[in-house]
């Protein structure tokens, strides 16, 4: 059994270079100490945003320039903790950027409810006195579509201080799973072999071998089991925060509430979740259908659902390979956008390392006034290849939105942020099968598109669709346990998958695998990205890559335009159903075409 190494054991060369960040701890400490002590920059300005324009303008500046330097520190600490969440150490600083941020918010808290107090008409008499106020136009007119929501200004000030204690469902989780879960070595083929949540969700997962695969979920099922309590108890902490939140703040709910800044009507988020999983259904139910037949399976078990449909064709890729690849594939998208890429192989943008206490999953952070960072777990295959991508995306938009775009107007809402990085997994599929006539090799690709469909169409939007239940059952009077997160979490996947897979006790606990219950409504923003990025390369499939100078204007313009704006520029409808409808189908014509090959 190969040990699992330690942080310290990994390589350099597989790892980022946080000294891009801060050269050291200590000048990340003294930076935190700066950090409060430029709070007077801001706090000069308290009581005086409406003497005029200039003096609004100054503050707002100054809190801009303040916030930057804030997420830097706070996202330098975040990485660390990502590297090793289990070292003690790691965890202490988290908390402790975690704190300054939090009496940072505090104390800027005046500015929005100073701004909210001004006489109606101020604001708009300002920005027309002062043209360089209109930099900060996209975050006031956020602020007064937040008027009617906002509390005393002591109330703002004192939930502002408990940022700390908001997030902590977040934190608590996260905690939970990279510094305490423990998962037992398993034997497959008379070979004892290590498990853990990278090792589980990157390698094991998608383990051509049925007695590998369906041990070492065995085993990772009994490492989730004895954290379901206190996982749901912190999962119903967020969901009470939440509930508590919206009707302090005058919603209908709490997903009215945490759908006020993702900027799209209601209905679209409804019409997602309900859309998508009416009609993609039999498609999936088909797929598993061909999947247990091709492989020979009596049944298909729920960890069963990513198994290789041709295990003897696994190409293998090489993490310099694989980003020579992505270059080539993003092409469409300019020099700019391809240089940008590059140095992202070039510069250790990227942590590959697998180790223990490593954040499970890939993400990617974007620092403003720095350059992107890049979580992975690299195992040689072609569905890294594929992730990564997704999260080089991700790097891109920020980064091309960053040279565009003050801190203030960087990161459009939710719903639109998953767009471009799926966006760079549909070109990187048709940059393979450009120049490969092979049909093995279309075969293999085609699942591995319909692979990001699974993830982005299934995985993620049931989650979104046992966050609506939970929500609905919580605000009913039900309690938010363990049993009633198994009993929603089962019945949502029964219900999709019918009697095509077998729906056990560890398909149940799922909901113990992500974060992202604790960010908001995020789920269902995969689904959105995932329709935006389909109709899209439509497009440029009739009409030609042209349409790719058009979407690089929409990374450019970062968070100035809400999430529809944004698609409206490149001539796509998300307000209508029909771009959800069309995406649908696109993904059940890639299962007849595998269903045929085989």
């Amino acid at each position: 059994m190969n040990k699992p190494l330690t942080r310290a054991e990994v390589a350099p060369e597989q790892t980022w270079n946080l000294d891009d960040l801060f050269a050291t701890r200590d000048a990340w400490l003294a930076e935190l100490a700066a950090i409060e002590q430029a709070l007077e920059t801001v706090t000069v300005h308290q009581g005086r945003l409406g003497e005029g324009a200039g003096t609004l303008l100054a503050c707002l500046d100054a809190r801009d320039a303040l916030m930057a330097r804030m997420q830097k520190a706070v996202i330098y600490a975040g990485l660390r903790n990502a590297e090793d969440g289990g070292d003690a150490a790691r965890q202490s600083d988290a908390a402790h950027g975690a704190g300054v941020s939090a009496r940072v918010k505090a104390a800027l808290k005046f500015v929005d409810t100073e701004i909210l107090a001004l006489p109606v008409g101020t604001v708009q008499r300002f920005l027309a006195e002062q043209p360089t106020l209109a930099v900060h136009r996209t975050d006031l007119d956020d602020l007064a579509r937040l008027q009617p929501h906002m509390l005393s200004a002591q109330t703002e000030r004192v939930l502002a201080s408990l940022g700390e204690v908001l997030d902590a469902p977040y934190m608590v989780y996260q905690r939970s799973k990279t510094g305490d879960m423990q998962f037992a070595p398993f034997t497959a083929g008379g070979r004892e072999q290590p498990n853990s949540f990278n090792l589980y969700e990157w390698t094991y997962e998608g383990d051509a071998d049925a007695q590998v695969r369906r041990t070492a979920w065995a085993s990772f099922c009994q490492g989730l089991a004895p954290y379901q309590n206190t996982l749901a108890a912190t999962f119903a902490t967020e969901v009470t925060k939440n509930i508590v939140l919206a009707k302090a703040r005058g919603y209908r709910g709490a997903e009215h509430y945490l759908l006020h800044q993702h900027k799209v009507p209601f209905e679209l988020y409804t019409n997602v979740l309900d859309t998508i999983q009416a009609e993609l259904a039999p498609h999936m139910q088909r797929y598993a259908r061909l999947r247990r037949r091709v492989l020979g399976l009596d049944r298909l078990l729920y960890c069963d659902v990513k198994a290789p449909l041709d295990p003897q064709y696994a190409p293998r890729i090489t993490f310099e390979q694989a980003g020579e690849l992505i270059v080539q594939a993003v092409a469409p998208m300019g020099p700019e956008y391809v240089e940008l890429l590059r140095t992202a192989f070039q510069r250790r943008w990227i942590d590959r390392a697998s180790n223990v206490g490593k954040s499970s999953g890939a993400f990617c952070a974007s620092p403003y006034g720095a350059h992107p960072y890049i979580l992975v777990t690299w195992t040689d295959s072609m569905r890294d290849a594929f992730v990564l991508a997704h999260e080089l995306g991700h790097a891109g938009h920020f980064l091309t939105a960053q040279r565009h775009q003050r801190y203030v107007n960087t990161r459009p809402a939710m719903p639109f942020v998953e767009a471009p990085s799926i966006m760079n997994e549909v070109l990187l599929a048709r940059r393979i099968l450009q120049d490969e006539a092979h049909p093995r090799m279309r075969r293999w690709v085609l699942m591995q598109v319909l692979g990001t469909y699974h993830h982005n169409f299934v995985t993620h939007l049931l989650e979104a669709e046992l966050q609506r239940q939970v929500y609905a059952q919580a605000e009913g009077g039900r309690p938010v346990t363990a049993a009633l997160l198994n009993e929603r979490k089962a019945a949502i996947l029964k219900q999709f998958w019918g009697d095509a897979v077998v729906i056990d006790e560890g398909a149940a606990m799922t909901w113990m695998r992500q974060p992202h219950y604790y960010l908001g409504l995020y789920p269902y923003t995969y689904s959105v990205g995932l329709v935006a990025a389909t109709a899209l390369a439509e497009k440029a499939r009739t009409e030609g890559d042209g349409v790719f100078a058009g979407w690089l204007d929409v990374l450019r313009a970062g968070g100035t335009l809400d999430p529809l704006a944004l698609m409206r520029q490149v001539g796509i409808d998300l307000s209508s159903p029909q771009p959800v409808r069309d995406a649908v189908p696109y993904g059940g014509r890639m299962i007849e075409e595998l269903e045929a090959s085989f």
